[in-house]
This record gives structure tokens, sequence and C-alpha cells, in this order.
């Protein structure tokens, strides 16, 4: 089960949250999300537990709990989209140019 965490602190690791969720099960991937220019935590980030029980677990003991400070907030994570596909932007078409 794919695990979104959100109001991390700047401080917190992907090693800080491999050892939280560890607690409720087998963890299998964190990635917490970095800005692309100054390479810090943009404050959220996923976890993958190894089961939906496990994931369930965690999601309930963590969410809503405060870690160094903050009040994390964990929720089951959406499907990736495809950045194309649901654009509300229509695509630019180079060969209709008005000028």
């Amino acid at each position: 089960m794919n695990l979104y965490v959100s109001n991390l602190g700047y401080q917190v690791t992907e090693e800080t949250l491999n050892k939280l969720f560890s607690n409720y099960g087998t963890v299998n991937s964190v990635k917490i999300i970095l800005d692309r220019e100054t390479q810090q935590s943009r404050g959220f980030g996923f976890v993958e537990m190894s089961s939906e029980a496990e994931g369930k677990e965690a999601l309930s003991a963590l969410n809503n709990k405060e870690i160094e400070g903050r009040m994390l907030n964990v929720s089951v994570a959406r499907e990736k989209q495809d950045r194309n596909s649901n654009s509300s932007f229509p695509r630019r078409n180079n060969n209709n140019k008005r000028w």
C-alpha cells in the first residue's frame, strides 16, 4: 500500500520516516520529494508498505501524530496520472500558427 505523507518538517529525512513507519510493518520504500533547484524537502513524500493491512495500521496510528513539532497528514496515495492526458489546457499545435 502506497501512503502519501504531508506536513513534514524540512529536517525530516527518509531514514526518519522509514524508522517511524517500520513500527507498523515492512516498509518497501520511502521517498521525500525535493525541490529541483534547492534540493530541499517540499514537505511531503510517499511511504510504500508491504501490505494493505500494514499500511492501514500505519495510517491509523500516524495520521495527525506530531513529529518534530508538526502534525503529520497520512492518507492513501492516489495513482500517478499522466501529466499530458489530464491537462486542463489545450496542447499547442505548432502547425496551426496564427502569425
